[in-house]
């Protein structure tokens, strides 16, 4: 494919299309954005027919519609469970669950539910030796026992210091949905912080959720725009007098961290398989990940953004059987049967696993559904397994960098622009599909295969329809403006094929050149004549049959009618010839046909075409005579009948011939004329002129060409140049030598 000359002005178009789809990809603004996320939902949709491997020792209880049932009547399948409540339970219940699921030997208990507060006012719990305990107390007493349960924590809700100095660790259960109302992303910690900025920030309207914590120091941002800085020492620790003065609470150290981290619940979990070390992360917000390190060199890296969220890798859904899901009431009445000792047959499910509990019922105050990318309508405890899963199978969602996606917006543009302009419009339109459905198809399958992130909306919405529908709407202004220009000029003047290779030509030599071409000048011989015997054999019939002035005027015209019919069919005959050897028609002169050839199209042969046309016009001239005359006895029939009538008869049918002259030489060619006025495509100068002399020395029905013309030939087609005869030369006007001649044999 021979490649377009590139032009400034959709070049200049092409670069401003991507400066804007770049620009607003910068700005990021919320729309495009929320297009880019269902993109997204999407993907994840179809990564599920292509599974990964998964974490297997993954596990839910879930507090069931019949686990409040149970726990209120205090009774599972007749087993009689020794307590019951309503709906706000006392925590003897979570205690006993904590109870059973140790004894079976789960390696973590993680809670998807908050304890806010103390619950004195729970009834007391009898334990075996007869001794009652607080609620609480017993609840307390089962985390410490199992050392594997991670508490709930949210920013708003942190659990009682009794449940937290317990506990394995906090998990951080905060839900965080996106604009939609879909939940696609988890905050891989927060933080929570001494209770010295808690107190700031109430009383100073310290705004913690902005603070900035650099090395040596956290800078509190005030009301007002005010700052408040806390200085820190080489161990990270802040001095507790700068907020209390020199009187230190009991409770509190002098000098201590500022925050802990409180870790994703999912993230928590898996950390108690894979034994990493949450205390010595390696966070680096700036360049988006952390790194988590543990025993035997495990490492895993977490992709995040500037403020530490990452997308969740949704894979296991809330009835995935890679997760079993037990009723909690199950549990329960498996830990009563374990307390009397009725132990045979007892099932031991949660060996080894990683478990969530959580709720799946109805309630309003129990309802945690909503949406995510695998459904409209899901447990949204389900979080947390997915981000266990991600952790432990290191399979994580990359989300290419703006570096990347800037990078991809103009290379896709550059394709996109390099395809509208080189191809027509059809075709490229074809192209630029191709190529959309060829990079959305990799986005996809890359996603499935890696879960890489590949974006769609300002690549393909941008740089590929954006960029090819502006410079589509380009070409269709500009271009074909051009294109129909060139097609209303040449469209009479040349073959239907010659003006689509017009067309297709990158630039056109139409405002003045000067080539080599060969010019042809074919006339009607004998034409004047007959319109004279025409026009007397009227007049003659009007003086005759003393015809009224109107009517003599009809048979005028009648006359003149036919007279310009009879000249134009020998005239199409010529035309037809020219066109059909992909010669260019000029001009009518009366009687006579001008054209030439190598312009606008190159021609190398352009001289031996020229020639086979006047042949074949010769020759066509020539079978019109035959068949015209054939039709004088039909006319003579018809003439006796209109005389019959009073009207005058037709003039026969007589032979006309034709008289060419060619000839090859340099001239000016281009367009003579303006818009507003007559536009012709034409060619002028002293060889056009030598050209004309030679049709008026040729005779009738022969063709006689000029010595460059027939050394054309004799390169061109030896044979042809065969049957040439030279002429004696002639002078002719205008000209000072004696000119060589040829005269070519057709018949």
């Amino acid at each position: 494919m021979q490649l377009k000359r590139l032009k400034r002005a959709p070049a200049v178009l092409a670069v401003i299309v991507l400066a804007l789809v770049c620009g607003v990809r910068l700005w990021q603004p919320d729309f495009p954005e929320r297009l880019e996320r269902m993109t997204y939902d999407w993907r994840v949709r179809i990564a599920q027919q292509f599974p990964t491997p998964a974490a297997t020792n993954l596990a839910f209880v879930a507090m069931e519609d019949s686990t409040i049932v149970a726990v209120n009547r205090g009774k599972v399948d007749g087993v009689k469970l020794g307590y019951h409540c309503g709906l706000y339970w006392q925590r003897q219940v979570y205690g006993r669950l904590v109870e059973e699921l140790s004894a079976q030997g789960a390696q973590a208990i993680a809670f998807d539910i908050l304890f806010g507060e103390l619950r004195t006012d729970h009834p007391l719990v009898q334990m075996a030796d007869g001794r009652l305990m607080e609620s609480d107390d017993f609840f307390a007493q089962q985390i410490r026992r199992a050392s594997n349960v991670i508490t709930a924590f949210t920013t708003e809700v942190a659990p009682p210091d009794l449940f937290v100095t317990n506990s394995l660790a906090l998990g951080d259960i905060s839900t965080e949905k996106d604009a939609d109302g879909v939940l696609r992303r988890i905050k891989s910690f927060n933080l929570n912080w001494h209770p010295a900025f808690k107190n700031a920030a109430r009383q100073l309207d310290a705004d913690l959720e902005h603070a900035q914590i650099l090395p040596g120091k956290i800078i509190l941002p005030l009301g007002g725009g005010t700052n408040f800085t806390v200085a820190l020492d080489h161990n990270g620790n802040f001095d507790l007098t700068d907020f209390v003065g020199d009187v230190i609470p009991k409770k509190f150290k002098r000098f201590d961290q500022p925050f802990a981290r409180v870790w994703d619940l999912g993230i928590v979990l898996a950390a108690r398989e894979l034994k990493l070390d949450l205390a010595r992360a390696e966070v680096d917000l700036p360049h988006g990940k952390i790194i988590l390190r543990g025993a035997n060199g495990v490492e895993r890296t977490i992709p995040v953004d500037a403020k530490g969220y990452f997308y969740i890798n949704w894979q296991l859904m809330a009835g995935s059987p890679e997760v079993p899901r037990v009723p909690m009431e199950e549990l329960l009445k498996q830990d009563k049967l374990r307390l009397l000792g009725e132990t045979n047959g007892l099932r031991d499910d949660f060996r080894g696993k990683l478990v969530v509990v959580g709720s799946a019922a109805q309630g309003n105050d129990l309802s945690d559904h909503g949406a995510t990318p695998l459904e409209n309508d899901t447990l949204l405890v389900s979080k947390h397994w997915n981000v266990a899963n991600s952790v432990l199978t290191g399979q994580f969602i990359h989300r290419a960098g703006l570096s990347v996606e800037l990078a991809l917006i103009l290379l896709l543009g550059a394709c996109t622009a390099f395809l509208t302009w080189q191809l027509r419009a059809v075709a490229g339109s074809a192209a630029v599909v191709v190529l959309l459905l060829a990079y959305a198809g990799a986005a996809v399958w890359v996603f499935a295969q890696f879960r890489f992130w590949l974006p769609l909306v300002y690549p393909l919405g941008g740089a590929v329809l954006l960029q090819h529908g502006i410079l589509l709407v380009h070409r269709v202004v500009f271009e074909e403006q051009d294109k129909r220009r060139v097609k209303s000029v040449f469209s009479k003047l040349v073959s239907p094929d010659v003006v689509n290779e017009l067309l297709r030509a990158e630039k056109l030599s139409v405002d003045g050149v000067r080539r080599e071409v060969t010019v042809f000048f074919a006339d009607v011989r004998g034409f004047t004549t007959l319109t004279d015997q025409m026009q007397e054999q009227v007049a003659d019939f009007v003086r005759e049959h003393n015809v009224d002035s109107a009517t003599a005027e009809k048979y005028y015209a009648a006359s003149a009618r036919e007279t310009l019919e009879t000249v134009n069919l020998y005239l199409a005959a010529v035309a037809d010839a020219v066109k059909h050897h992909g010669g260019t028609l000029d001009k009518y002169i009366g009687d006579c046909v001008m054209a030439f050839w190598n312009a606008p199209v190159p021609n190398e042969k352009h001289a031996l075409t020229a020639v086979e046309a006047a042949i074949e016009a010769q020759r066509a001239v020539h079978q019109l005579n035959e068949k015209r005359l054939a039709q004088n006895v039909a006319r003579e029939a018809d003439n006796r009948a209109r005389m019959a009538t009073g009207l005058p008869p037709k003039p026969l049918h007589v032979a006309l011939q034709l008289g060419t002259g060619i000839n090859t030489g340099a001239v000016t060619v281009g367009l003579m004329g303006s818009d507003q006025h007559i536009l012709n495509y034409t060619v002028f100068g002293r060889e056009v002129n030598l050209a004309s002399r030679l049709e008026g020395v040729s005779g009738s029905g022969r063709i006689i060409i000029s010595d460059t013309t027939y050394l054309q030939l004799l390169r061109h087609s030896p044979a042809l140049a065969s049957l040439c005869t030279e002429l004696v030369p002639v002078s002719l006007k205008g000209f000072k030598n004696a000119v060589r001649i040829y005269e070519v044999a057709w018949k």
